[in-house]
């Protein structure tokens, strides 16, 4: 999953504070370590570490070296689009990394096969407080195969420029109060306007919706996961959604969400619900004028009265089962996602892992709204296929036939959830 920031703030403070952690006993296996021999570490992370925060990084590295004087830690940095090929790759070989860096839902594709080592939860920092999904997408069949490592949920974002020119003042509370400022403003700027800038296939906030009728994509049925989408709870959800298209979407239904930002800043919406550092991201494709003051976060209300639960992003850590260094990939993860890791990583504009150190920022302006929408959140199905389910795009080729009409939504959710139940329990 593409991953931003929405901040960049200094953390050479945080650094210092990492470094000086590293001698947790917390960690785990340090006398393994010295048995085993291990002089070199291989950590593979994605591109956002070596451009955003390279000094967390190091500071992790200086730590664990310190702790095992002549260990040499080796980086290798992917971007999100061939990660997994060159991880299926090297993973055939005897090759592997040690230490790999997973997008939370691609997790379980990974720990069915048993392609990664279980690690023992208990011997890192919050664990006992992970977020639910960050935990959930980490644990399967009772058992823990990894660490999550940073969160990014998902925020409404508006004009409010545009919602005063329709004399609303204030940041919706509630699903009337959203859904009657957007119809004022879809009025006042006639049909060739979204309103809200919604792509059929994102299927990130369509679940939300399905979710926040207490619908589900797949349910567990003994120890098979059965598709859902038919269900009565989850057509409400997804009829919902459907409406929202009809009345407030009038851009291409069949793109994807990736120009979300680029049409947000380009003035042709007055609101998107989005990953967080979407709307700064809109900012730097400002051709409105002084956009970045006129944009406003708010939590995401949905119909049911609640504030809409939303996919809970981000990334994990895991140890290749092939990893020659298995206790010392697990010390530099406890390191790196500990205590003073995440204050680094928040310090980032990220999410925190855990509930502990996400409870002060719900008191921070800055972090209010991302950190209180974080509270309500779903994950996918821990289901051994459902790697096979997003690489064959299910939900987004369902998603695109009820935007466009092509389909009906009982129809599409039908053919959705045979084509689920196909792939679902195949490891």
């Amino acid at each position: 999953m593409k991953r931003k920031l929405i901040a960049a703030v200094g953390v050479a403070g945080m650094v210092i504070g990492l470094a000086a952690c590293g001698g947790s006993d917390s960690k785990g296996g340090t006398e393994t370590d010295k048995a085993s021999g291990a002089k070199e570490l291989t950590v593979w992370l994605t591109v956002d570490a070596q451009n955003n925060w390279p000094e967390l990084v190091k500071a992790a590295d200086d730590a664990i070296v310190a702790k095992h004087p002549g260990l040499t830690i080796k980086h290798e940095y992917y971007g999100w689009p061939d990660k997994n090929a060159k991880l299926d790759a090297v993973l055939a070989t005897d090759k592997a990394p040690d230490v790999v860096e997973m997008g939370n839902s691609e997790m379980i594709g990974y720990t069915s096969t048993g392609a990664f080592a279980e690690l023992d939860a208990s011997k890192f920092e919050n664990s006992g407080t992970w977020l639910d999904a960050l935990k959930e997408s980490v644990t399967y069949d009772g058992k823990n195969y990894g660490v999550p490592y940073y969160a990014g949920g998902r925020v409404g974002t508006w004009r409010k420029d545009l919602a005063a020119e329709v004399g609303v003042t204030a940041a919706p509370k509630s699903w009337a109060d959203l859904t009657g400022a957007l119809d004022k403003i879809q009025t006042a700027k006639g049909d060739k306007f979204s309103a809200l800038y919604q792509p059929s296939p994102d299927w990130y906030a369509a679940m939300s919706f399905v979710y926040d009728a207490s619908g589900s994509i797949a349910k567990k049925d003994g120890d098979k996961w059965k598709a859902n989408l038919s269900s009565p709870e989850s057509l409400k959800g997804l009829k919902q959604y459907k409406e929202l298209l009809d009345k407030y979407m009038h851009a291409d239904k069949t793109k994807d969400e990736s120009d979300r930002p680029v049409v947000f800043g380009q003035g042709n919406s007055a609101a998107i619900f989005s990953a967080g550092w979407e709307g700064a991201d809109a900012a730097k494709n400002d051709k409105v004028g002084g956009l970045k003051d006129k944009i406003e976060t708010f939590v995401m209300p949905g119909p049911n009265g609640k504030a809409l639960p939303v996919f809970l992003g981000g990334s994990d850590l895991a140890v290749p089962s092939k990893s020659k260094a298995k206790d010392v990939a697990a010390e530099w993860i406890g390191v790196f996602t500990g205590a003073q890791g995440q204050k680094g990583l928040v310090a980032k504009g990220n999410l925190p892992n855990n509930k502990t150190d996400l409870a002060p920022l719900k008191a921070d302006p800055k972090t209010q709204v991302s950190a209180t929408a974080a509270e309500s959140s779903w994950f996918v199905p821990t289901a051994p296929g459902w790697g096979q389910v997003e690489k064959g795009k299910l939900l987004q080729t369902m998603l695109a036939e009820i935007g466009t009409g092509k389909k009906t939504v009982e129809a599409a959710a039908k053919d959705a959830d045979a084509a689920i139940d196909k792939v679902i329990n195949t490891k």
